[in-house]
């Protein structure tokens, strides 16, 4: 089930997006989408436009676990649509509830990227709320990619979003509906 295996063979009609923070999830979702013809959903913007908070202010006003939930509650609100790409949170699929319901409900692509890029690409304004220890970002990434190969595959996303949706799309072949 995971990583770099043959390309998919049954047809696919909404396609997850997961990866550790700045592998490119919400860009390549958008043109991804664009590429299919499908729309483009983004868990954390939801999540921002429900809550009426960024993602930064609702853990120090609200704490991780609430805002777990809400993803949680994000997801489930997601599973009804179809043609769908969807761009989750760096934590989402760390959710053994929501890994559940995005495996039923669709194709889940690790976007991996290394730790270098990772932490080349971080913003230094404190818009990612899990980043700003270096040892505790170690920590993360490595927990977080023994879920990621969950994923019905891998892409590697260190190169141009562009490239990333090229990937996708060659690993997808015809199981695109």
């Amino acid at each position: 089930m995971t990583g770099d295996g043959p390309s998919i063979e049954r047809p696919i009609d909404k396609i997850y997006l997961i990866g550790f923070m700045t592998a490119g999830k919400t860009t390549v979702a958008r043109l991804l989408a664009a590429r299919l013809g499908w729309r483009a959903e983004d868990v954390d913007a939801l999540i921002e436009a429900r809550e009426r908070l960024t993602i930064a202010d609702l853990f120090a006003r609200r704490g991780e676990t609430y805002f777990r939930s809400v993803e949680r509650e994000i997801v489930k609100l997601l599973l009804p649509l179809r043609h769908t790409v969807v761009a989750t949170g760096g934590g989402t699929f760390m959710d053994p509830e929501s890994r559940q319901a995005i495996g039923l409900d669709g194709l889940a692509i690790w976007l991996d990227v290394p730790l270098e890029t990772v932490i080349a690409r971080l913003p230094a304004d404190g818009r990612r709320p899990l980043s700003g220890d270096r040892t505790q970002l170690e920590r993360l990434f490595g927990a977080r990619q023994a879920v990621y190969s969950l994923a019905a595959f891998r892409v590697d996303a260190t190169a141009p979003p562009e490239a990333t949706v090229e990937r996708i799309l060659d690993r997808l072949g015809q199981g695109i509906r």
